[in-house]
């Protein structure tokens, strides 16, 4: 069975990668990309890599009856149009904030306050390796943002194995290509401003807190750095869990967490070259590479966790929650692995 889709927000670079994806994918057919800015022109004028995609952009108001809809809108735009994207698809998957949190008191806390608050118990958070057993005939789904998923692949195992908990020290920081900013990302994204920097722009109180505490039940100290790459999301965890840990204990963690993800690589310590997770090696695809150190002198354990976030942080995050939901091969449409060398992500 094909099911058809439509990309709402198709013009951005989430929306771009939400067509690649559908496009090449053996169960989907892309029927409608819509955008104001862009009516009436090719998805390839927009976004080149696509120019041999016969799709036209479409006003967002004439929306088609479609099986699966994908809302790559900036916040708020998504809780304000819900009920008529609900109208013409059976399943909606929305990649901005709108529907990632439980309650409408985080949304006043770390937002500005929520239009639809009744979807919320409806919603499931899209990340598999934390929802896969929810997700199957939802009819609601939530991206992650990319700086949560990054954080909360790497910390999750120790989670899990009850390494660390709610009242241990865990210290992130995150360090995000310019693509986060989206396609109209401002004068902080342009290339002048961005080239050669490691600009913290969100030193403490970044949204995606909230997300990691949610779903992982930790205060996490958080903060946010903007760095000269284009694609990639690399978090770097400090934890000090209150008991010791051996290397074995780390390495059987991260394996019981791991070992049958179709999309979680581990990286830690190896030879060659890239011996740790980074971006730049898994740019493009939907993986994420996940590794660890143990500093046992100063008893912490260092966590690493790297994906591209425009794929495993968004798109491809999308379209694999979309594939499980549908009870569709988790891996369909999404089975790049990357290309090395590569210039900066």
């Amino acid at each position: 069975m094909t099911y058809t889709a439509t990309v709402v927000g198709g013009s951005g670079f989430t929306g771009g990668e939400l067509l690649r994806l559908l496009t090449g994918h053996p169960e989907f057919e892309a029927v409608q990309a819509t955008s104001r800015e862009y009516e009436n022109k090719s998805v390839g004028y927009v976004h080149p890599n696509l120019r041999g995609v016969d799709l036209r952009f479409t006003d967002p108001s004439d929306l088609e009856s479609v099986d699966v809809l994908f809302a790559a809108t900036p916040h708020g735009v998504s809780m304000s149009h819900i009920d008529s994207f609900r109208a013409v698809a059976d399943l909606v998957v929305d990649l901005s904030a709108d529907f990632r949190l439980n309650t409408v008191e985080q949304y006043e806390e770390w937002y500005d306050g929520h239009d639809a608050p009744e979807y919320l118990d409806e919603a499931v958070y899209a990340l598999p390796e934390l929802t896969r057993e929810e997700l199957p005939g939802a009819s609601l789904i939530a991206a992650g943002g990319c700086n949560a998923t990054a954080t909360i692949l790497g910390l999750k195992p120790l989670v899990d194995a009850d390494v660390i908990g709610a009242d241990d020290q865990v210290v992130v920081d995150v360090k995000v290509g310019s693509s986060e900013g989206g396609a109209g990302g401002g004068p902080a994204s342009s290339h002048a401003e961005r080239s050669g920097v490691v600009r913290p722009y969100a030193p403490t109180g970044h949204r995606h807190e909230a997300e990691i505490e949610q779903f992982l039940g930790l205060d996490v100290s958080f903060t946010v750095h903007a760095v000269d790459m284009v694609r990639g999301a690399s978090a770097t965890c400090h934890t000090f869990p209150g008991d010791p840990v051996s290397k074995g204990d780390l390495w059987g963690a991260f394996r019981e967490a791991y070992e049958d993800e179709p999309f979680v690589r581990l990286a830690s310590g190896g030879g060659g070259v890239y011996r740790y997770p980074e971006p730049k090696a898994v740019a493009g695809s939907n993986h994420a590479e996940v590794g660890f150190e143990l500093d046992p002198g100063n008893r912490r354990v260092v966590v690493f966790a790297a994906i591209d976030n425009m794929m495993k942080g968004s798109a491809g995050q999308a379209v694999h929650a979309a594939n499980v939901a549908l009870s569709l091969p988790e891996t369909a449409g999404l089975d790049f692995d990357g290309l090395h060398p590569v210039g900066a992500p």
